[in-house]
């Protein structure tokens, strides 16, 4: 009897060998909200069985303090929101990308080092786009990393070169979202 929508599948929809790797690059794109939530998703999976875990924001400063940030860090990740906030709030754009640099050092030595099994690099691929930071370099520092960090990087945009080199790639892409009705972010479900 042919497996239809209304029945539950009775085989197992993988038909490959399975094999385990050291470590997972997974992008989350697209124009659709949930790209940040879904990582910290992970971040909570990935300190539940003891890694160590570091998040780097590209573009949220320190000044907002959400739900993720203070659960995760409570749990042992390293947090550092290393932007200053909305680009058009910026004063001086110029500074605004001087932070992303820098965030990207630090986000590349951990890469390095090895010193994280989860590295969350949020929004990057914003300072990526922008030119704010070099895609090739960041490319390059990803395949080159110590072989035991994973790495999670969101964005809308995800630059061609960056979804190569990915694990996984999920784009999430809005068919309602309750900001575009004009409902301000929530505590608790938005931050």
């Amino acid at each position: 009897m042919p497996e239809s929508e209304d029945v539950p599948p009775t085989e197992s929809p993988i038909r490959i060998e399975l094999r385990r790797v050291p470590s997972l690059v997974i992008v989350n794109t697209g124009n659709g909200k949930g790209k940040s939530t879904a990582a910290f998703g992970i971040a909570l999976r990935a300190l539940g069985r003891g890694w160590r875990v570091r998040v780097i924001q590209f573009l949220k400063s320190g000044d907002w303090k959400t739900g993720e940030e203070d659960m995760l860090t409570r749990l042992g990740a390293e947090w550092w929101s290393a932007g200053d906030g909305f680009t058009w709030d910026s004063d001086d754009m110029e500074s605004s990308r001087k932070l992303a640099v820098i965030a990207w050092q630090s986000a590349a030595e951990t890469l390095r080092t090895g010193t994280h099994e989860l590295l969350l690099l949020d929004e990057i691929t914003y300072a990526m786009t922008w030119g704010w930071i070099s895609t090739d370099e960041v490319i390059g520092a990803i395949k080159n990393r110590a072989q035991t960090v994973n790495v999670v990087l969101t964005g809308r945009d995800a630059p061609a070169a960056l979804l190569d080199i990915a694990d996984t790639v999920t784009t999430m892409a809005d068919t309602k979202h309750a900001y575009n009705a004009g409902i301000a972010a929530k505590r608790g479900i938005d931050y």
